[in-house]
């Protein structure tokens, strides 16, 4: 992956920020420097690492607290909610698109 002043900017232009001349340079060297400890991990051979759980087996019922049994209530129409949203679709809201 090259990582170029063009996609400094169209991630400057996702997260709504402007960043100083020195700031992308130093944004650049370390998104470089990040890139290339991933490219280095990629190479280990991992192949006799025995594979671990990523969760424990033991019952821990000591340390959480026994939680309450859900129930089904009535909520509120939807029609009742969408009248106070400035705009809709009949069944949502209606917002701004956020992300790429």
């Amino acid at each position: 992956m090259i990582i170029d002043e063009k996609l400094i900017k169209y991630l400057e232009d996702l997260s709504f920020i402007t960043l100083s001349v020195e700031e992308r340079e130093r944004i650049c060297a370390d998104l470089e420097s990040i890139i290339a400890g991933m490219e280095l991990l990629s190479t280990l051979d991992t192949s006799s690492v025995k594979e671990q759980p990523l969760s424990s087996n033991l019952k821990m019922n000591l340390l959480i607290p026994e939680l309450r049994k859900d129930e089904v209530t009535p909520s509120f129409p939807r029609c009742e909610i969408l009248k106070n949203a400035p705009e809709t679709n009949g069944e949502a809201f209606v917002v701004p698109k956020a992300v790429e």
